[in-house]
């Protein structure tokens, strides 16, 4: 028996079978998960997440990933940590927004934001004002961004430092998947949550990105089946094309697998 538990926009499955009848690492408890992570923590409920984008010509420097981040402007922001992933070789930089009063960055009145085995072999980060995810090869010397602009980061899952099972069997993935606001979908020069959220899978050097969900959908949820190792995603269609998910507008379902992550199959 299970019992589900919502609490802020997160949805987590609290497993009551005993732990030696469990099918996968105690870790990976998570039968249910989100792909929205809670923006509204303790004391930052009035801080809204938004960027306010601007066209420009102006070159930028695509290796300037600490102090501000340019493409919409300047926008005043910090690297916060260095991500350590389940291979050896690659690792990410997390880069948060910094507050122009206090100049802390908004991190730093975020409780911890890592979910370790979220799913069986992924890590998962949720983001409140990270503009963006810088990947490092370690062999290479080579730093990129996995996105050209700030974006809006709401989810990051990676493979898992820590070996995990599935099944008693290992599992390792071997690539990253990204929830993000990272468009102006409704034309009003903000990128914020009233735009439509993309899901896109990058392989390890983040060298290839992938759209998983058409582009007229915003994704809202997710669930995961471990049976088939596979994610069930929750996305909401933008019917009217408006560039906004409505709740008149129809949810769809989708999935996903997880050994091979490819475009996404409509389910619902």
């Amino acid at each position: 028996m299970a019992l589900i538990l919502y609490f802020s926009d997160k949805i987590m499955l609290m497993n009551t079978v005993p732990a030696a009848h469990r099918p996968f690492h105690a870790g990976s408890m998570f039968l249910i998960v989100s792909l929205l992570a809670s923006s509204c923590w303790s004391g930052n409920d009035a801080k809204e997440e938004q960027i306010r984008y601007e066209t420009s010509d102006a070159a930028t420097d695509p290796a300037d990933t600490t102090n501000s981040i340019s493409g919409t402007g300047q926008i005043p922001s910090n690297p916060q940590k260095v991500v350590l992933t389940g291979l050896q070789q690659h690792r990410l930089v997390t880069v948060y927004r910094q507050d122009t009063v206090s100049g802390r960055t908004y991190y730093d009145d975020y409780y911890d934001e890592r979910d370790p085995h979220y799913m069986p072999g992924l890590d998962l980060i949720h983001g409140y004002h990270l503009l963006s995810i810088a990947h490092y090869d370690m062999t290479t010397e080579k730093l990129d961004r996995l996105f050209d602009h700030p974006v809006l980061v709401k989810s990051l899952y990676y493979p898992s430092f820590i070996q995990d099972s599935l099944y008693e069997k290992p599992v390792n993935r071997d690539y990253y998947l990204v929830s993000v606001y990272d468009a102006d979908s409704n034309m009003d020069t903000l990128i914020n949550k009233k735009d439509l959220r993309r899901f896109y899978h990058f392989n390890a050097s983040c060298t290839e990105r992938t759209q998983l969900i058409p582009a007229d959908y915003s994704v809202e949820r997710s669930q995961y089946d471990p049976r088939n190792d596979v994610m069930f995603i929750f996305a909401r269609h933008d019917a009217n094309h408006n560039g906004v998910a409505e709740r008149k507008e129809p949810l769809h379902v989708f999935w996903l697998s997880l050994k091979s992550p490819a475009p996404a199959k409509r389910l619902y």
